[in-house]
């Protein structure tokens, strides 16, 4: 459930490619439709909740799911049928609570932001912000490894049953914090010096529900989400002008290991 990036490499897009590069049949609810290219999102245009819905019920009643993954949800009135949704599906859920575009483009309206705290995080079995989506959703601000105990604190508190914050932001290595608010997981890859990263959130996001529609638990969906986007990250490549995309493909043509 996200919007389309008409550039390919996030958004839905995104989503169906890394589902079926990590053995699942990926299916598809629109939310909205970007005019989105290497340089930034040039439009975009929201779906009505009618049409979201009818897309959910179409594929879930008949086909079923065995994980949802949500991405850009512009507006309240999405984000609150979005929720309903999923909360009626016996199905975990992983939210990526997408706030801004790669290259600083809005994607949530900021009367939105409420809904998302209320609704859809306490829906979420995993939640996954990066630090501008925590600064945007609890106003903590992070600026090293040993803060994000204290934004993923910050986000559990709306409801989540676990949160992965993504601490790529951050200087030196890509390190990751996953917590329940009990038990936690660092995840440490080193940073590769590749600009082209369009599509990350999307990609790690949409690789934990792979992993949790095969029966993984939590950690190990999470654990083999980073293997294979830290591998997507070291294969990103040009394309048009400004920042490419990760390769979500990049274990169909490399025999290495990431970072290899």
């Amino acid at each position: 459930m996200a919007g389309s990036d008409s550039g390919g490499g996030a958004g839905v897009q995104a989503d169906l490619k890394t589902m079926l590069a990590l053995g699942t049949h990926g299916m598809s609810v629109i939310t909205a439709v970007t005019a989105q290219n290497s340089l930034g999102v040039q439009g975009a245009w929201e779906l009505p909740v009618e049409a979201v819905r009818a897309q959910y019920r179409s594929v879930v009643d008949d086909i079923g799911v065995q994980a949802v993954k949500t991405g850009m949800l512009s507006s309240a009135a999405l984000v609150e049928a979005v929720a309903e949704l999923i909360a009626g599906t016996d199905a975990p859920v992983v939210v990526d609570p997408v706030g801004v575009s790669k290259h600083g483009d809005p994607l949530l309206a900021a009367s939105a932001l409420d809904s998302v705290r209320t609704a859809l995080l306490p829906a979420a079995t995993v939640a996954t912000p990066n630090l501008d989506e925590v600064a945007q959703l609890t106003g903590v601000r992070v600026g090293s490894e040993r803060e994000l105990g204290r934004a993923a604190a910050a986000v559990l508190a709306y409801g989540p049953r676990w949160v992965l914050i993504k601490g790529g932001h951050l200087p030196g290595d890509a390190v990751d914090l996953l917590t329940d608010g009990s038990e936690e997981h660092w995840l440490r890859a080193p940073r590769h010096d590749n600009r082209h990263t369009h599509g990350t959130g999307c990609t790690l996001a949409s690789a934990i529900a792979a992993q949790l529609a095969k029966g993984e638990t939590v950690p190990e969906a999470v654990a083999a989400a980073k293997e294979y986007v830290t591998g997507a990250i070291v294969s990103g490549f040009a394309l048009g002008g400004g920042i490419g995309p990760v390769d979500h493909g990049w274990r169909l043509t490399r025999r290495d290991t990431p970072g290899g």
